[in-house]
């Protein structure tokens, strides 16, 4: 069972770290982009310190479309609630029913 989750659970780490390195700054845009810029290098680093391994261990159990989705689903889940908690952005009904969307494919990507 470890096998299954674990991947999962440092692809959410990853995507957090990640969320924060694309998203963050967003609040800040009083400071110069290449500071900017190199913070959220600095930031992604500690993502990709979870997102390599992660997608590492995923490969054994998983094909690489349903890591993928995997990935996407986690990072659609991340964002709307960095989205709604930390920007401070409404989530929409049209939002709403297109990550529904995406998660329906998800379900045929899954498919055997």
């Amino acid at each position: 069972m470890w096998t299954y989750t674990a991947p999962i659970l440092l692809l959410i780490a990853s995507n957090v770290f990640m969320t924060f390195a694309w998203y963050g700054h967003l609040k800040f845009t009083d400071r110069p982009l290449f500071a900017v810029i190199l913070v959220a290098w600095g930031i992604a680093f500690f993502e990709y310190c979870l997102q390599v391994p992660a997608n590492r261990m995923g490969y054994q159990v998983y094909n690489p479309a349903q890591l993928k989705t995997i990935q996407e689903i986690i990072t659609l889940v991340v964002f709307v609630v960095f989205s709604v908690t930390y920007l401070g952005a409404a989530i929409k009904w049209n939002h709403l029913v297109g990550f529904a969307l995406i998660a329906l494919a998800a379900f045929f990507i899954f498919l055997d």
